[in-house]
């Protein structure tokens, strides 16, 4: 690794403790942009195709039974989760954001505009500093992003923000395993063999940090108790995959709750 910045291969390697993290992060993810889906289909043995229709299903069942006249996708990538959420509330308006350019591109590229039509729309935007006003969107999601922001706190009450009272968080995130035997088996291979698979396709930064990444997030009960703090009244962990990967999801608060 070179300057803490780089691996050997000179793919980008996230480094928090530096005041470039933000910037880092983001020149990490326009260097596997062109890669990123695939990969992670197969380093995850295809599960991330049932994770994320899981993760809405988990919303449909949580939220209130209110209209969905927009919804938010933080973080899209390549916007699967977003044409997810698109198929999933028909009628709705459904916009997709990264701070990274190259992902933004390859998610407009990617999704089909001959279905949804100007209802689904890709544009830039941080979820530390959202371009939208106040209580706009009915639904706000993510998918394995929360883990590379700087301050959680902070994107959490942004992210209330952009919410209409009432309306449902969806983060779905990396976490750790709720049996300790299975533990050990997932951080032998999220640990060792997923860094030496990024390695061999040039990208060994971006898959060292990766396990990284999920050292820095709060547990589950923490993780809960800070969207409480940041204006979520409502909330839940539902751990899927034996808790590989856990969907919160949270209610803004001032909403009128479910019927």
């Amino acid at each position: 690794m070179r300057a803490d910045r780089t691996a050997s291969d000179g793919s980008p390697y996230p480094d928090r403790s530096r005041p470039s993290f933000e910037h880092d992060v983001r020149a990490m993810f326009t260097h596997i942009a062109h890669r990123y889906d695939w990969f992670d289909h197969v380093v995850s043995f295809g599960q991330d195709y049932l994770w994320r229709p899981r993760a809405l299903w988990a919303l449909d069942r949580f939220r209130a039974r209110r209209a969905v006249r927009r919804v938010l996708d933080i973080g899209c990538g390549p916007g699967e989760l977003t044409s997810l959420a698109a198929r999933q509330f028909p009628g709705s308006e459904v916009v997709g954001v990264d701070f990274t350019g190259a992902m933004v591109e390859r998610a407009a590229h990617r999704s089909d505009r001959g279905r949804f039509g100007r209802r689904l729309e890709f544009g830039r935007g941080s979820a530390m500093h959202l371009p939208f006003r106040s209580g706009s969107f009915d639904v706000v999601m993510s998918a394995f992003v929360v883990r590379n922001l700087v301050d959680l706190g902070l994107a959490f009450r942004e992210l209330r923000r952009v919410l209409a009272p009432g309306g449902t968080l969806l983060t779905l995130e990396i976490t750790e395993p709720e049996s300790p035997r299975f533990r050990s088996t997932f951080h032998a291979y999220f640990d060792r063999v997923v860094p030496w698979l990024g390695a061999a396709v040039h990208s060994a930064g971006p898959y060292r940090y990766l396990p990284e990444s999920l050292r820095s997030l709060p547990d589950r009960a923490a993780m809960l108790e800070l969207l409480r703090s940041s204006g979520f009244g409502r909330s839940l962990a539902d751990p899927l995959s034996l808790g590989i990967v856990t969907a919160y999801l949270a209610e803004a608060d001032g909403g009128p709750g479910r019927d």
